[in-house]
């Protein structure tokens, strides 16, 4: 039986919330769970051009971050130490995930484009905020779905928040 736009849009909008849950509640474990092994997880740097330049607002040479799964399950072991000061005390977070569009790309793949709003507070009354377009492609394997790719097209030219751990 066909899958219809209403349930792959359904789907991938329950995909994002189950992962803005184990982020906003710092399931790092939960989260790394929902990566394909084989995952690109990357947020090139966004250039300031001229309006009629032609040229994409994104590098195609430098980066904020090119994570794989290696990478990232680093970072996630590195929050179970002591070692971990960009995060003592911990953040907290909240992920507002809009404007989910997704469609079949493939026999097991969904693509999916959302909207994110980060927001941080950290000790005191210091807060921050990050907005940015995700563009993802998530991969079923046996009866679960795994974000196999990730681009994040942030609205900063420059990340603003000092001490950046947070996953996009």
């Amino acid at each position: 039986m066909p899958v219809t736009d209403d349930e792959v849009a359904r789907l991938a909008e329950q995909l994002l919330y189950q992962e803005a849950e184990f982020l906003d509640e710092r399931d790092l474990h939960g989260w790394l769970a929902l990566l394909a092994e084989d995952i690109d997880y990357r947020a090139p740097v966004r250039v300031t051009r001229e309006r009629l330049s032609g040229t994409s607002p994104f590098s195609g040479r430098s980066f904020h971050f090119i994570e794989d799964h290696g990478s990232l399950a680093a970072r996630v072991r590195r929050f179970d130490t002591e070692y971990a000061w960009a995060e003592d005390p911990p953040s907290r977070t909240r992920r507002f995930v809009t404007n989910v569009r997704a469609r079949i790309v493939g026999p097991d793949e969904i693509g999916v484009r959302s909207n994110l709003l980060l927001f941080r507070s950290r000790a005191g009354d210091e807060n921050a905020q990050i907005s940015c377009e995700r563009q993802d492609l998530w991969r079923r394997s046996r009866e679960r779905w795994l974000l196999a790719r990730r681009l994040v097209l942030l609205d900063h030219t420059a990340i603003p928040m000092e001490n950046m751990a947070a996953f996009l």
